[in-house]
């Protein structure tokens, strides 16, 4: 007999009934095509498979991370493998990455992001990249090439959509005719020049500079650009000699050397549209806002303060949040070490580029921090037609044309002009609001356009300086690495086996005919050119102080009375930097340290500024439930744990008193988003009770410092009581300084379902901007965190197996892999994991290995 589940209904529910029935089949049919289509890319992690390129077998572990370690016998197989790896676990992040880099987002997604092709191919990355890769070595061209033909082994094994990612799949929805082309080394050198533009110096703060004089006067303008606080925070180089010849420049400006000079203010209009079409680039890398809050700390401790006797090397990148994270963690292992295949090396690496980035080889390891020196200026030009008023005369100016692909339109046709002082980006948003109109002019004559000078422009050999790194087994050996790393540049150092511990400050660094860097600069009358650049020798460096540690947070290099060269005067103030020399120098105090004592430095959440604003708020006259709120503050340690009360309050009086006091008197391309040139220009402020930012140029009245406190305190509390309810004491940090880890692509895609599949989070973070946990966020926005660190390493020169590190996310780049974000929760509770280098140990670990074949 025939079983009829529905024989007992009357009719229209035996109807409803199965109508419920085919929805909930259909239902289950969908989600196990659902799960087929996200299972389908992910990457076979055991057996064996065969790779078309290999000359020999290479083995690949994974631990329970899935980060791999590859074992070949030869470079050529170790870089075809890694390739082939990266594409396993991040392919769509690779794909991304390369049209973000050769301004083709558009050929994926359409008229949307037409604006940033537009200004990257202004900028011509990809052309750059095209000229760097003849001029790299011989043997850097072969890795690359490798690398390449890894990366199109996995192409070709997996051509359909679903075989890839998920995200292909759901490209094929709006995209379905767009199918990946093969991979080449120039997409890797491109990601170059990504990293490089997010970690860019000073460019946002010499637009903002120029911005903030069309309302303000020059004295007020540099107020808020105070000078680095030598006499409080330390420099990185305190002690040593410094050769080089002092260059004839003019480091301090005369009164022609920016806008704002006298009673003349800029023509922003051409300003503003540049502004726009910075802030229009994705960020891959860095800070969201273009240079605001971006950081990292480094510092390394030499082997007579450390427990072990060797020393102990400490870093965390602060960059963007993303998922996944910028950061790959892997291991690239020579069976056999020799001078045709010199690696043995462990670290962080980024998908679509050969070789490891930070970390550590059998003898070095090294870490970076931004050094952020003024690479870059923009030029205030005057154009006529196609040429460029110079000197008394008219230069042509450099045309070319690109043709910008577009998913469902017509192609666009984009005309690019350069000036002798490069691509003019204020072209790129011609069509863009001007937010400043009526403003007098710059100089005595109108500027109509704006160029941008900047050394990632010019082709360089960083990428030689990335195998140079991985192999070096010596300080000598490191520092020619170093002297290859054009751009960006950054803070290195160092530390060996042998127990030797350095800095060096690497990078292309100009040396201008006049002017600072600080100020966009005519480009008509020939003084602000770039005469050369400061050749590497007289570059700061320091081997194994007498102190025996040395610790970097994109403070200031070394004091300039102490230096012959312009770097910048566009430094991160120090706060984090003393905050961690302190801690090293109070931990030295109590004996010696070891990897567990460097990683709780890392979590320390203090904030800097705290001790000195919190007394003048302690000390006011306040009434109504603000003067509630304030005894939060009474007794705190300004630690900022994700449960703090005191740091929910004290941040949102923080936000409160940046906007009440700054934003009537600032465009809003002006306006304070964060970090700690606002802590230096409150702090100077605060001992000035009628200074003029305090009062509200909106009112009649004329306020003072305490009025602005104590109308920041009030509405800092009717912010919190709204949002946290009533109670001050059940206020907590983490609550609104949370942290949701979002995908570049479809994670904004503003379509609910689809960005549940990609995101994740919130999670609620300790830490704020400029703590040594420098969480950031955007006071002009909330409280959510924008950057972070990226990463955390510690390594133990004593014994590598004893290092630690945590990704943000993870290693695997498909969404619902067990390894897409497992590392999430571990970096929000500040808990590392092995970072074993040794291949016994790593054999160990491993929960998968996987051989590879010719």
């Amino acid at each position: 007999m025939r079983f009829r589940p529905y024989a007992w209904m009357p009719r229209p529910l035996k109807w409803l009934a199965r109508v419920f029935t085919v929805l909930v089949v259909l239902a289950v049919v969908l989600a196990g095509v659902g799960v087929w289509t996200v299972r389908a890319s992910f990457p076979q992690l055991s057996g064996e498979l065969k790779v078309d390129g290999l000359t020999g077998k290479v083995t690949v572990y994974r631990d329970k991370t899935g980060i791999p370690h590859i074992y070949a016998d030869s470079a050529g197989d170790l870089f075809l493998a890694q390739g082939y790896v990266h594409a396993q676990d991040r392919f769509f992040e690779m794909d991304f990455r390369r049209h973000v880099t050769a301004g083709r987002l558009s050929e994926m997604f359409g008229s949307a992001t037409l604006t940033e092709d537009k200004v990257i191919r202004t900028m011509g990355w990809r052309k750059v990249a095209e000229a760097e890769l003849p001029l790299l070595s011989e043997q850097t061209r072969r890795y690359m090439d490798a690398y390449a033909k890894g990366v199109n082994s996995w192409m070709d094994q997996h051509k359909g959509f679903t075989a890839k990612s998920l995200e292909y799949a759901v490209l094929k929805l709006t995209n379905f005719g767009y199918t990946p082309e093969a991979w080449t080394p120039v997409d890797s050198l491109a990601w170059l020049k990504a990293m490089a533009w997010d970690l860019r110096s000073n460019m946002s703060d010499e637009i903002g500079r120029a911005l903030a004089a069309s309302r303000l006067p020059r004295e007020r303008v540099e107020q808020l650009w105070p000078g680095y606080p030598f006499d409080t925070h330390q420099p990185i180089v305190t002690k040593g000699s410094v050769t080089g010849n002092r260059f004839d420049q003019d480091t301090e400006p005369g009164g022609d050397t920016g806008p704002g000079t006298g009673t003349r203010r800029p023509d922003t209009a051409a300003l503003t549209r540049a502004s726009e079409a910075m802030r229009a680039v994705p960020s891959l890398m860095g800070d969201p806002k273009g240079g605001n809050g971006i950081g990292s700390n480094s510092w390394v401790v030499g082997g007579k303060h450390t427990t072990s006797g060797k020393p102990l090397l400490s870093n965390d990148p602060h960059l963007s949040a993303g998922m996944p994270s910028v950061w790959y963690q892997a291991g690239l292992h020579c069976r056999t070490k020799s001078a045709q295949c010199p690696f043995d090396v462990t670290g962080f690496t980024f998908s679509g580029v050969p070789g490891v980035i930070i970390g550590h080889n059998d003898a070095i390891a090294w870490g970076f921090t931004n050094l952020g020196p003024d690479v870059a200026d923009l030029y205030l030009e005057r154009v006529k037609d196609d040429s460029y008023s110079f000197m008394g005369g008219w230069k042509p100016l450099t045309v070319r044309t690109e043709t910008i692909k577009v998913a469902g339109g017509d192609p666009v046709s984009l005309k690019v002009r350069e000036t002798m002082h490069g691509p003019i980006l204020s072209d790129v948003m011609k069509d863009a609001k001007d937010t400043l109109p009526g403003t007098a002019t710059a100089f005595q004559e109108q500027a109509d356009a704006v160029a941008l000078k900047w050394t990632a422009l010019e082709p360089g050999r960083t990428a030689d300086a990335i195998f140079a790194l991985d192999a070096a087994q010596d300080w000598q050996q490191f520092r020619l690495a170093a002297s290859k790393f054009d751009v960006p540049a950054q803070n290195l150092i160092y530390a060996d086996t042998r127990g030797n511990i350095g800095y060096q400050a690497p990078g292309r660094i100009p040396v201008r005919a006049r002017g600072d860097g600080t100020w966009p600069v005519p480009g008509w009358t020939g003084e602000y050119s770039w005469k050369s650049i400061i050749p590497f020798d007289e570059l700061p460096s320091v081997y194994n102080p007498p102190e025996g540690y040395i610790v970097t947070a994109n403070n200031a290099v070394i004091d300039p009375e102490r230096y012959p060269h312009m770097l910048t005067k566009d430094w991160a103030y120090g706060y984090r930097s003393q905050r961690i020399l302190g801690r090293v120098q109070s931990a030295l105090k109590d004996g010696k340290v070891n990897a567990a004592a460097m990683s709780e430095i890392q979590q320390d959440t203090q904030n800097g500024f705290a001790r000195y604003l919190v007394p003048k708020l302690m000390d006011l006259n306040v009434a109504g439930p603000a003067r509630d709120a304030r005894e939060l503050l009474r007794g705190w340690d300004y630690s900022q744990g994700a449960g703090s009360s005191p740091a929910t309050y004290f941040n949102a009086v923080w936000r409160h008193l940046l906007i009440e006091t700054f934003n009537d008197d600032l465009p809003e391309g002006a306006w304070p988003t964060g970090g700690d040139r606002w802590f230096e220009v409150v702090r100077i402020m605060l001992d000035s009770a009628d200074d003029p930012f305090w009062d509200d140029a909106q009112t009649q009245a004329k306020e003072t410092r305490d009025d602005m406190l104590r109308r920041a305190m009030a509405l800092a509390y009717d912010e919190l009581s709204t949002r946290l309810g009533t109670d001050p004491k059940s206020w907590h940090w983490g609550d609104l300084h949370s942290l949701t880890l979002t995908n570049q692509t479809f994670g904004t895609s503003g379509i609910a379902p689809i960005e549940r599949l990609f995101n994740r989070g919130p999670f609620p973070v300790s830490g704020s901007d400029d703590a040594v946990n420098a969480a950031g966020w955007d006071v002009q926005k909330d409280y959510t965190v924008g950057w972070l660190p990226s990463m955390r390493m510690v390594v133990d020169l004593a014994d590598l197996d004893r290092s630690q590190w945590i990704n943000l996310t993870g290693a695997s780049g498909h969404a619902f892999h067990d390894n897409y974000a497992d590392q999430a929760p571990l970096w929000v509770d500040g808990r590392t994991t092995p970072m074993l280098a040794r291949e016994e140990s790593v054999k160990k670990a491993a929960r998968n290995t996987l051989t590879l074949t010719p």
